[in-house]
């Protein structure tokens, strides 16, 4: 089936995960986050009712779909108001690479609690100095024996607290060539020389974000996934994922706050009519619609390339959906809190602190100057600048 119309199992998925998500709401995240918790209760049922681990292989106890399900879910909990962060680390890009690359053992390890969400993993590449260039990646793995010690630091990294372990990427010295090569490692959270700190956010959300050190960190062999030598593929093969869920966040965001504003707009009334009689306030509500929607249909190109084992053509299309994403929901919260006027802005209402969460999709897990690189250099044939 082509993936511009959605299959019945796909639209009986977004049913039934959309009526999860109206049982919590944006309250119960917005509370959440108030008192510093973490959304435990909303993970456990997306959990028991099986959506966690959607992607994840079914003997593995996920649903054995793809990445095509999984933002489903997340768009779904996104449109009710409670978006999960933690499905774009744990069972999209954690749980894909070890799908895809881990030993039989890691698999064994992982995917099941994965799956059944009674296990996290987060996932550390972004490093001070590094930004999205990953060739500068600093932190550093060097054989000593049959172990591995990791030394560097990352940044920005989501949910290290409540994480059983982080998938790292470090960099090893290639053996024939003496150059540096991408690899990842699973470190537990409680290995020696592995230390975190909370980044001040100005941006409340239940998901914290850590600085980490790696100072001399010891890990098995075991520890590395896959083949050290195909680093730079299973990097990728997470890096997709994430971008393709980071747009069904964007999208889920929009159309919660672009709901809100419909809602408002046919009931509030000023003169004779409810205000989204005026074009001036109905047209940009319409164009924030739209938008959305174009955004979604390159995420299910994105979901279904990257579903069909086509990394190449996936990694296209997942940058321009999560790009397209991250403007459509910037545009769509900005008409949303303008067409509510002051409203938009009381807590009441729940739609001015997206105003700082909707800027997340424009600059993580890569900025939409990065992703324009990408497209102008790899899909245009344009000179690089650097």
């Amino acid at each position: 089936m082509s993936s511009t119309i959605e299959s019945a199992e796909h639209k009986a998925l977004r049913t039934v995960v959309a009526a999860l998500g109206q049982r919590y709401g944006r309250e119960y995240l917005a509370r959440v986050a108030r008192e510093g918790g973490h959304p435990d209760e909303l993970w456990a049922d997306a959990a028991k009712l099986g959506y966690l681990g959607v992607n994840l292989p079914e003997e593995y106890g996920g649903g054995g779909g793809g990445i095509a399900e999984l933002s489903i879910v997340l768009e779904e909990l996104g449109a009710a108001g409670c978006p999960l962060l933690m499905m774009v680390v744990s069972p999209a890009i954690c749980g894909t690479v070890i799908a895809r690359f881990g030993t039989d053992e890691q698999k064994r390890t992982w995917l099941p609690g994965l799956a059944d969400g009674s296990r996290t993993m987060a996932f550390g590449i972004t490093e001070p100095d590094a930004g999205s260039n990953s060739h500068r990646i600093t932190t550093t793995a060097r054989r000593d024996g049959d172990d591995w010690i990791l030394t560097g630091r990352k940044v920005f990294i989501s949910g290290v607290d409540i994480a059983d372990a982080t998938l790292i990427v470090g960099r090893a010295e290639d053996a024939r060539t003496g150059r540096l090569k991408p690899c990842l490692f699973i470190v537990p959270r409680d290995t020696p020389g592995f230390g975190r700190s909370v980044i001040d956010m100005e941006l409340q959300a239940a998901e914290k974000q850590f600085e980490l050190t790696l100072d001399e960190v010891r890990l098995p062999s075991s520890a590395l996934v896959g083949d050290e030598d195909a680093g730079l593929l299973q990097l990728f093969a997470g890096l997709n994922p994430e971008r393709i869920m980071t747009a069904a966040f964007a999208i889920g965001m929009g159309r919660y706050a672009l709901a809100r504003a419909v809602d408002y707009a046919k009931t509030r009334q000023v003169w004779k009519e409810p205000i989204g009689a005026h074009q001036a306030v109905a047209h940009p509500l319409a164009q924030a619609h739209i938008e959305l929607e174009l955004a979604r249909l390159m995420t299910q190109k994105a979901a279904a390339l990257y579903d069909a084992g086509d990394d190449m053509g996936a990694g296209e299309a997942a940058n321009m959906a999560k790009y397209a994403a991250g403007e459509a929901c910037v545009r769509a919260v900005d008409q949303s809190v303008h067409t509510l006027g002051g409203n938009g802005l009381t807590r009441e209402y729940g739609l001015g602190s997206l105003i700082t969460a909707s800027r997340v999709a424009r600059i993580a897990p890569v900025s939409r100057e990065m992703i324009l690189n990408f497209v102008s250099h790899q899909t245009l044939g344009l000179p690089k600048s650097y």
